[in-house]
């Protein structure tokens, strides 16, 4: 039988903290699952309104605290808004989604790091040696881990840009090995794929498409 896990200071503070903010909260309401999720759409186009550096900040701040395997954490973001960096992004977006990216407020390049095994002392402390020793014994395990956090973390960024009012437009039209060339040489981050951000442009609004209903998709076993 395993031995019970002790809980330490930390841990009985973290504990403290849930009851805390379960006693001062509720579910969301209609209006704001409408916000992050039901009226969510992949915007085309984008109005002038800037995005600032402190929504940014709040943005990764809110995505952050989501989990990912191990704590692995492997997306890494960078964030094009100034007129040099557009004209490195330019030439690595696809030519039909070009005009429409540089147009965007910010777009955030979403990659994910290869090398993310190698944080474990900062991010697991308390194994970070097994954790390591594990990845050293399975680097098959690498890509697939980086591929399957990163894209969830991918996932929470866009839902925190909805969470605090603004609107995305994810896109895979990208030359990818050009945009790690670009914005990721000398590191072991691929990119994934780009997401412009901002407050988007109704008119720029297509019809939304299906989904699968919940029978179509889901068995309650």
């Amino acid at each position: 039988m395993n031995k019970p896990v002790e809980k330490d200071e930390i841990d009985l503070k973290a504990q403290e903290f849930i009851r805390e903010v379960r006693s001062r909260t509720q579910p969301l309401d209609d209006n704001e699952l409408d916000l992050i999720f039901n009226s969510g759409r992949s915007f085309n186009g984008w109005t002038d309104e800037p995005v600032s550096k402190e929504q940014i900040r709040k943005i990764f701040n809110l995505m952050k605290q989501c989990p990912t395997s191990s704590n692995c954490c492997p997306l890494r973001i960078k964030f094009v808004m100034s007129d040099e960096a557009k004209e490195k992004l330019g030439p690595v977006v696809n030519e039909p989604n070009r005009v429409k990216t540089l147009k965007a407020p910010v777009t955030a390049i979403l990659g994910t790091d290869h090398d993310f095994h190698e944080h474990f002392k900062k991010l697991v402390p308390f194994r970070a040696e097994m954790m390591e020793k594990r990845f050293a014994e399975n680097p098959d395990m690498i890509v697939p881990w980086a591929n399957l956090n990163g894209a969830l973390q991918a996932a929470y960024f866009m839902m925190a840009v909805r969470s605090i009012g603004l609107d995305v437009g994810p896109m895979q039209g990208i030359n990818k090995p050009g945009m790690d060339g670009a914005f990721w040489a000398g590191t072991n981050v691929k990119t994934m794929f780009i997401c412009s951000f901002g407050r988007g442009d109704e008119t720029t609004v297509f019809k939304k498409l299906p989904r699968f209903d919940f029978d179509e998709a889901c068995e309650i076993v």
